[in-house]
């Protein structure tokens, strides 16, 4: 059982099982390599070591009360979802449609960058793809930007390693947890959509980035 498990923690250890539980909740997935912005290189992240560790404490406590804890080594992710479909999160079509864009700039860079799960764009570069796939016809305003970029960030989609969330050339790392959330069978079919090059295709696109909007569990399913 979880708690004799949780018995053997020392008291730090167990203080940190609280801490990493609550990041969980409310940020959805937890990432192996992370940028360290201060010693500007790619680290393994200490919270997922804690996690991977315990990892069958974890996922015995989080499972009495109807979450489930999944692990991908290779991707090097650890996501959390609801059993119940409960704590959805709805991205609105802003959100959804930079997903998208962030998830076909990575599905097109890791065939460039076969030895890494994380691809690095900006937010220039985005926002131009996004343009050229006709998804807008120009740049969203900064403060709805800023939101929907946020908002990623938060669930560990992206994370920024330089500049500010408005500035053109800022730098994203897309991270491998966008597989999980948008995922190949998704990112085939919007391809194709875009590729057939019609309006009807484009109606179909935006449908189709539209059912993403409950992919996301975090801690608040009024987001």
């Amino acid at each position: 059982m979880w708690f004799e498990l949780y018995e053997k923690l020392t008291n730090s250890e167990k203080e940190e099982f609280r801490r990493l539980l609550s990041s969980l909740l409310a940020h959805t997935f937890l990432i192996r390599d992370i940028y360290d912005t201060k010693e500007n290189l790619m680290i393994v992240n200490p919270e997922y070591r804690f996690v991977e560790r315990n990892f069958e404490l974890f996922v015995e406590y989080l499972g009495f009360g109807g979450w489930a804890l999944q692990k991908d080594s290779n991707y090097g992710v650890i996501s959390l979802t609801n059993v119940y479909e409960y704590n959805r999160v709805r991205l609105d079509r802003n959100t959804t449609l930079i997903l998208y864009t962030l998830r076909l700039i990575f599905e097109e860079e890791r065939e460039k960058v076969a030895l890494r799960n994380e691809i690095l764009t900006t937010v220039a570069n985005t926002v131009h793809k996004m343009i050229t796939l006709g998804l807008i016809k120009k740049k969203p305003s900064d403060k709805d930007l800023i939101e929907a970029l946020r908002q990623l960030d938060n669930y560990r989609v992206i994370q920024k390693i330089a500049g500010s969330w408005e500035d053109a050339e800022s730098k994203l790392l897309i991270l491998p947890s966008i597989l999980f959330i948008v995922t190949n069978e998704r990112i085939s079919k919007l391809s194709e959509m875009y590729d057939a090059k019609d309006d009807q295709a484009d109606s179909e696109v935006t449908e189709a980035a539209a059912a993403t909007e409950e992919v996301i569990r975090g801690e608040d399913g009024a987001i």
